[in-house]
């Protein structure tokens, strides 16, 4: 997607239930877990992170709550000035992409809701699903080679919170060698002559569970315009 600087998400890392913690880290998939969220670039390398959530709460609450977050909604965040869209004229802000958990701001684009969508919002659900598969790949990744996270982490929440955050400094720098034997194409989503192949990712591990949909997103008109003008740019461009 033009413009695009990243694709933003949060999973669920299962722990142990933490002494005393009651309900806290109790989710709606019935586990223990702690939250992460994140966000990735093209080359599925982490951007942002935070980490330490409690699993009882949802992605969107987490993510207006996170540093991350709260720079985005607030439109702090240092990213680059407005450009024009390539191969055109008209010239639009940088932003992020999420799916419907996520609030839609004028730097952070999520989905049209409902079905039977006209032409130009279905074009815009199917490009921006393909920009955000990119943080599903990154997770699958960092699942597929830390094996740590696909058991129940057994120690103190801040414990688990630095493991969790080793294993995404290391798929970075792991990341940066592509010939270290890390990373191959097979091991995410891609094209073969115009078929999508699943990542083989997908066949080792169902992957983290993803966060509950938050229950309601307020967004402003201005943001909806942003949504219907890059709509409209990506349609005719």
């Amino acid at each position: 997607m033009s413009n695009c600087v990243g694709a933003v998400d949060g999973k669920h890392i299962k722990i142990v239930c933490p002494a005393r913690s009651g309900s806290l880290f109790y989710n709606y998939k019935k586990t223990y877990s702690i939250v992460l969220m994140a966000a990735c670039d093209s080359n599925y390398t982490f951007t942002c992170v935070d980490v330490g959530a409690m699993g009882s709460e949802s992605d969107g609450g987490i993510f207006s709550r996170s540093a991350f977050g709260k720079l985005i909604l607030r439109g702090y965040l240092n990213i680059p000035p407005d450009n024009a869209i390539p191969g055109t004229e008209t010239t639009f802000q940088y932003y992020f992409v999420g799916d419907n958990a996520f609030p839609l701001k004028h730097n952070l684009m999520r989905p049209y809701p409902g079905r039977n969508l006209s032409a130009i919002k279905d074009n815009f659900n199917k490009k921006l699903s393909r920009a955000r598969v990119h943080i599903e790949n990154s997770f699958g990744i960092l699942i597929s080679r830390w094996r740590v996270l696909h058991t129940n982490i057994h120690g103190a929440p801040n414990n688990v919170d630095k493991i969790v955050l080793a294993t995404i400094v290391l798929h970075n720098y792991l990341m940066l060698d592509r010939e270290s034997g890390y990373f191959n194409d097979e091991l995410v989503d891609h094209l073969e002559n115009g078929v999508h192949v699943p990542g083989t990712w997908r066949e080792s591990h169902a992957g983290l569970p993803s966060c509950r949909i938050a229950l309601a997103n307020r967004s402003c008109a201005d943001a909806f315009r942003s949504r219907d003008a890059l709509a409209d740019i990506l349609f005719n461009n």
